[in-house]
């Protein structure tokens, strides 16, 4: 209150109103009508509509008597985000479909659905949506039968819980300006194909809980900056495949594979995404030692993550070791390098030759390692003695106690170093840094 008493917040222009309510769940927003007959109506003019089955609804009836009032009553003219998130209630289909409907006719931008029962024939024809998210929960039934033209969607995100012979091609192939596209999916049908020809898409994440298991993923994605896999390649099928169409203009890749069936595909992802400049991946259990990798030509960052932490079936060995140095040797430009992860060096064989790349290239060095003093100084000692040009590695330890870390710390000092400029820094687990 100003020192006159006059209520400054209420003489805001109806535009910041709206604004400020916009910001708030839609449920608190429409609770400022109690206040005054000058707020009796402004939640009215909100851009963003957020609904959602927890307090202070009772039961379904309340639920839905209590979005049909809002959507009747909402006078905007264009909807900025409307979201539907229901997790534990079930509205009927119809419902659903008939909220989706008016989101549609508000003109909405950004729509955000989780339900059990989905039916989306309006909105696979909307002009106005830019960004749709849905989440599609185990149990439920969802139908995307219809015809699907959304001419100005930018980004797709999918999340699909349970079993579902769902396939995103039916929706990516109406989506002719789609720019990121983010599965997080259970595995589908085997009768399947996923067909990425996505020209205009610059970021594709993919996870998946149970496998692929597809046919064959076809990847034609000429303007693709970054791709992102979390998951296993396939759960029961081997004849799974993955052609590369287009890649060239890949700037970073995160390649986390916790088990595949067939090396085959390990690798023939690997192949698509060897162009990328910044690259994060992990070593699935079952890849021999001896498989022939691809070249990383283009490669300047490198993040090897353990294949123990990725991994559903124990390993007998690890295999990040054993192929560690030939991912060295194909990446002749690499310039920074990141091992992440407890694993075991008794695997480890020192290579009869030393990589171009640390000759040259290398140099930065960071070894993340809740083991690192008992398990990977093997490795240490032999990135140290051979990078002539390292400048920096830095050295942590998660948890250890001080005294270790403090033993840790002098053996750093007996080991040779190629680079007479190498500065080594240690963070051990209790705060304790240190450089050498």
């Amino acid at each position: 209150m100003a020192p006159n008493n006059v209520d400054r917040l209420s003489i805001l222009p109806e535009e910041v109103l709206s604004h400020v309510l916009s910001l708030m769940p839609t449920k608190y927003a429409v609770r400022t009508s109690i206040l005054s007959k000058r707020w009796r109506y402004s939640w009215t003019s909100v851009t963003n509509l957020d609904f959602d089955d927890h307090h202070p609804f009772h039961d379904l009836h309340c639920l839905k008597t209590f979005i049909d009032r809002i959507l009747s009553l909402c006078k905007t003219t264009q909807l900025n985000s409307f979201r539907l998130s229901f997790g534990e209630m079930w509205p009927p289909k119809s419902s659903v479909s008939k909220w989706i409907n008016e989101a549609v006719r508000l003109n909405v931008s950004e729509l955000y659905v989780k339900a059990n029962l989905i039916d989306l024939p309006s909105l696979f024809t909307c002009m106005t949506l830019m960004k749709l998210s849905f989440v599609y929960n185990e149990g439920g039934y969802c139908n995307f039968t219809s015809s699907i033209d959304l001419p100005f969607l930018k980004t797709l995100i999918i999340t699909i819980f349970g079993p579902s012979s769902f396939n995103a091609s039916k929706i990516i192939h109406g989506c002719p300006v789609l720019e990121s596209l983010f599965l997080d999916i259970d595995c589908g049908g085997n009768d399947e194909d996923y067909n990425f020809n996505i020209p205009t898409l610059k970021h594709l994440e993919i996870r998946t809980r149970k496998g692929l298991g597809v046919n064959q993923v076809v990847m034609n994605l000429p303007d693709l900056e970054s791709f992102y896999f979390q998951g296993s390649l396939s759960s029961n099928y081997m004849t799974s495949r993955f052609v590369t169409v287009d890649m060239s203009s890949l700037v970073s890749a995160t390649f986390l594979c916790n088990y595949s069936r067939s090396t085959e595909l390990w690798v023939e992802v690997l192949k698509g995404i060897a162009g990328a400049k910044s690259l994060s991946m992990s070593i699935p259990y079952m890849v021999p030692p001896n498989v022939p990798l691809p070249n990383f030509s283009n490669l300047k960052h490198l993040e090897l993550k353990s294949s123990v932490r990725h991994c559903i079936v124990p390993p007998q060995q690890n295999v990040d070791w054993l192929l560690f140095p030939q991912i060295l040797e194909n990446s002749p430009e690499l310039e920074h390098l990141c091992i992440e992860g407890d694993s075991d060096d008794s695997g480890w064989i020192e290579p009869q030759c030393v990589p171009i790349c640390m000759l040259k290239s290398l140099r930065t060095i960071k070894f993340e390692s809740g083991q690192l003093w008992k398990s990977n100084i093997k490795i240490l000692a032999y990135l140290l003695r051979n990078a002539e040009v390292l400048k920096t590695a830095t050295i942590v330890s998660r948890i250890f106690p001080l005294e270790e870390e403090m033993r840790f710390c002098t053996e750093l000092l007996k080991l040779p170093r190629a680079s007479r400029y190498c500065e080594t820094h240690f963070h051990g687990s209790l705060s304790h840094s240190a450089s050498i």
